[in-house]
């Protein structure tokens, strides 16, 4: 690039014969490789035998000692793509036209392009002039998802590569800057993906600095870059201290002391998960201010108002629909049951097998019943529509299995496919040791044995003894025994909440399937009966056949529990969250683990900032459908400390650990 450049000057064809004669002198002089010019202006390498050198004459040394040419200045292109919003309210319509009014009278939106090179004689990063966005005003009115705009740099020949631009918002809106393309350098296109949002200078007055998509380690950055990089990891973890805005791009640590509201009473009130006492993972630091009545409890932020998180983090438009959509879906689903519930005279949720199939589709047209539409304080008109739709938008899709089995859901064969083929497969392992003992303090919790004998399950071995099914990986375990024990007594202490800790015993068949051969019922050793331990086996008769049934409910309440709290919220949501902030905090979007890693961050923080409104917070969705109620976060706590281990979570590390790797590979 600097070559061809040059090569236009006029300034060159002046000097070239002097300042080629001083190189060839003292090439010549130094033995070093010699340049010397073509025909037509180009340079070619020519090898000098190195010789020894007496003496240097003052007039080469004066040849050699010629400055090098005047930086020739041109010009390249910037094309900024910004995406528009689909939906705009009234005041971000008038701000949005406002904006394009003052954009001509210089309240615009202003780049500067920043070398990866240092200048040697300001010390400083070399720099493109300031370059105004163009036609801003001229393109407000487009409705396309997308928006081009253009911007011209003035550089030297001498910039080196571009490795940063710097993006000033002198208007009143932000706007969402998804990539900016630099045009005009001899090594081609240079892309600066960005997909974030630029603030306005009034909120933000610091300049928005986005690298280019070449990633650098730390220690390779590019001596132009190295005082951006640290800023914009500086700038990106705050100083921890005061309440953050919505427009804010702060990643910063604290601990989760906001799911309760004790100004509502004690029994909104909920502990403080994080530290010492209760370990947790770290959620995002939102600043605000502590309650009226507990100081170590932040205030809480309640729907619709959002909770913050860094603005980046936030839904873009067509993810915030689909969001909606689904709530949207989940509220209608309910919106029968609920009726039902809030309104009828008998409270009981499902009375009847058939109150469970009206939830979902069915060509039977199996749902409410007439008597039952009758009794809701509706008009009849209502009534009507809810019986026109009642196949639809109120109704859940049929599973699969039981659209060819309607009562699947009942068998065996089905309640064993679910261990590894259902909603939770990551809890089943092998039997390593016969009987399976608990890892809870036996002062506490009772014995550690458990109630299992071999009695229990010999003849469901098809023949084998136990050591010959251990040794030839035949039983299996779904245990649910050591988390669920120890909340025992405060969970069966709340209304309508009645809990066993499971233990489940499956065996692997000859044709490859699982078959349930035994479940363990437990209670803490101080419940006042006369067993806190029961065995529960295949039925024999039909007494014994609902005693079975019920002992699977248990094993499956156990099961969900386990699954929202332990494998989806706390492995998927809150152990991901300090990980997320520690990369934004300590890696550079240019870093390449942060771009490998960027794609399947995005969006977490968001959706654990509504969690913590609506879901896991107190008398929130998960306490009021899961067994453990009030307790759900501190279960969720309790294994985080006692069973979770960064090293066994990934593959195949964690199929190693429960043994089961070989049937994990299809």
């Amino acid at each position: 690039m600097g070559c061809s450049m040059v090569e236009g000057s006029s300034f060159v064809s002046s000097s070239k014969v002097l300042l080629n004669h001083g190189f060839q002198q003292r090439n010549q002089l130094l033995g070093r490789p010699l340049w010397v010019p073509l025909e037509k202006g180009g340079l070619h390498l020519r090898r000098v035998v190195r010789q020894p050198v007496a003496a240097v004459s003052e007039d080469l040394m004066k040849a050699a000692a010629v400055p090098a040419e005047k930086a020739v200045k041109f010009k390249v292109r910037a094309v900024l793509t910004v995406k528009n919003k689909n939906k705009e309210d009234l005041k971000e319509t008038l701000v949005k036209h406002l904006d394009s009014l003052t954009d001509k009278i210089g309240r615009n939106v202003v780049l500067e392009l920043i070398s990866t090179e240092i200048d040697p004689k300001t010390r400083a990063p070399r720099k493109s002039t300031p370059a105004v966005v163009k036609d801003w005003s001229k393109k407000t009115n487009i409705k396309a998802e997308r928006v081009n705009y253009t911007a011209e740099f003035t550089v030297d020949s001498n910039f080196g590569d571009p490795g940063a631009i710097t993006v000033t918002n002198k208007h009143q809106k932000e706007f969402f800057l998804e990539s900016i393309t630099i045009e005009g350098f001899a090594c081609g296109p240079v892309h600066f993906p960005c997909n974030s949002w630029v603030q306005s200078k009034k909120d933000h007055p610091g300049k928005r600095v986005f690298f280019s998509n070449k990633p650098f380690l730390p220690g390779e950055t590019p001596a132009g870059l190295r005082a951006l990089r640290e800023k914009e990891l500086r700038d990106l973890r705050g100083d921890g201290k005061g309440v953050r805005k919505l427009s804010d791009r702060i990643y910063d640590y604290d601990v989760y002391n906001d799911l309760g509201n004790p100004d509502h009473g004690i029994n909104s009130a909920r502990p403080m998960l994080g530290g010492e006492k209760i370990p947790f993972p770290r959620r995002c630091r939102t600043g605000r201010p502590p309650t009226e009545t507990d100081m170590n409890a932040e205030s809480r932020v309640e729907k619709p108002f959002p909770v913050y998180v860094p603005r980046d983090e936030q839904f873009e438009e067509v993810k915030q629909d689909t969001f909606s959509d689904m709530r949207t879906k989940g509220v209608l689903h309910n919106l029968i049951p609920g009726l039902k519930a809030s309104m009828l005279a008998d409270k009981q949720d499902f009375k009847l097998f058939a109150d469970i199939d009206s939830l979902y589709k069915d060509d039977s047209k199996v749902g409410l019943h007439d008597e039952q539409l009758k009794k809701l304080p509706l008009p009849p008109k209502v009534i009507d529509t809810i019986q026109e739709s009642s196949q639809g938008i109120f109704r859940y899709n049929t599973p699969k299995i039981l659209t060819r089995d309607k009562y699947a859901w009942l068998r065996d064969d089905e309640f064993a496919r679910q261990a590894i083929a259902g909603i939770n497969p990551v809890n089943i392992e092998k039997l390593k040791v016969f009987p399976p003992v608990s890892n809870l303090d036996p002062e506490i919790y009772g014995p550690q044995e458990s109630a299992l004998k071999e009695e229990h399950i010999l003849g469901h071995l098809n023949g084998m003894t136990i050591e010959q099914a251990l040794e030839e990986n035949k039983l299996f375990i779904v245990d649910f025994h050591d988390i669920y024990l120890p909340f025992l007594d405060r969970i069966n202490s709340l209304d309508g909440r009645k809990a066993y800790a499971t233990r489940t015993i499956f065996f692997l068949t000859p044709v490859g399937t699982l078959k349930p051969i035994a479940i363990e019922l437990s209670l803490p050793a101080s419940a006042p009966i006369t067993r806190s331990k029961r065995v529960i086996t295949p039925p024999v008769d039909a007494t014994s056949d609902w005693t079975w049934k019920l002992a699977k409910a248990h094993v499956c309440s156990n099961d969900a529990g386990v699954h929202q709290l332990v494998n989806h919220w706390l492995r998927t949501h809150a152990c991901m969250e300090p990980f997320i902030l520690a990369a934004h905090r300590q890696l550079s979007a240019m870093h390449p683990i942060f771009k490998l890693l960027d794609p399947h961050m995005r969006y977490t923080l968001e959706i654990n900032g509504m969690a913590r409104q609506t879901l896991i917070n107190a008398d929130g969705v998960i306490e009021s459908c899961f067994t453990p109620g009030r307790y759900c976060m501190e279960m969720s706590a309790s294994a985080y400390k006692n069973f979770w281990r960064f090293d066994l979570e990934g593959l195949p590390a964690d199929l190693i650990r429960r043994y089961v790797y070989q049937y994990y590979i299809f």
